[in-house]
C-alpha cells in the first residue's frame, strides 16, 4: 500500500460500498415487487461512515467540553458500537397478498442512492485531480 494522500479517500471509498449494497437492495425490492408476502429491505449505514469520520481525526487534538455549572451532565461517546443495520420496511402499506415494494418509493430512493453515488466519485475524481495538478505543476519548476 502506497502513501495516504487524504484521510477522507478510505472513507469514500466506504461510503460506495455502502452505496453499491444499497443498489443491490433496492433493486432486489423492485425485483420481488410481485413476490407474496416480500417485505421492502433497506440499510441504514449514515451511522457507520459518521463514526469512521470521527476515527479519521482522532489522531487531532480533542476539545473538551467545558462545564460551567457541576450539575452539568459529562460528554458522552454515542458513536460506540455503531454498525450497518440492515432493516425491513415497515412504514409502507401491505398489500393483500402481502406485498409491501412500492415501486414510486424504491424508484425514488434509488435515484437518492444514484445521485450520493455520484457525488460520491465526482468527489474522489476531484480529489485526484488536485492532486494531479500539483504533480505537474512541480515537475514544470525543474
Amino acid at each position: 500500500m502506497g502513501f495516504e494522500i487524504s484521510k477522507s479517500i478510505p472513507l469514500a471509498e466506504e461510503a460506495l460500498d455502502f452505496r453499491a449494497l444499497r443498489q443491490k437492495l433496492i433493486s432486489g425490492n423492485l425485483a420481488n415487487v410481485d413476490t407474496p408476502y416480500y417485505k421492502a429491505r433497506d440499510i441504514r449505514f449514515e451511522d457507520v461512515l459518521a463514526k469512521e469520520a470521527q476515527t479519521l481525526t482522532q489522531d487531532e487534538p480533542q476539545l473538551e467540553m467545558a462545564k460551567t455549572n457541576p450539575m452539568h451532565m459529562d460528554a458522552t461517546d454515542e458513536s460506540s458500537g455503531y454498525q450497518a443495520q440492515f432493516f425491513f420496511r415497515g412504514t409502507h402499506p401491505t398489500r393483500n397478498d402481502g406485498n409491501n415494494v412500492d415501486i414510486d418509493i424504491e424508484s425514488t430512493e434509488m435515484s437518492k442512492n444514484a445521485i450520493m453515488f455520484e457525488a460520491l466519485t465526482n468527489a474522489i475524481k476531484k480529489e485526484g485531480m488536485i492532486f494531479r495538478s500539483v504533480i505537474d505543476a512541480s515537475s514544470k519548476i525543474q
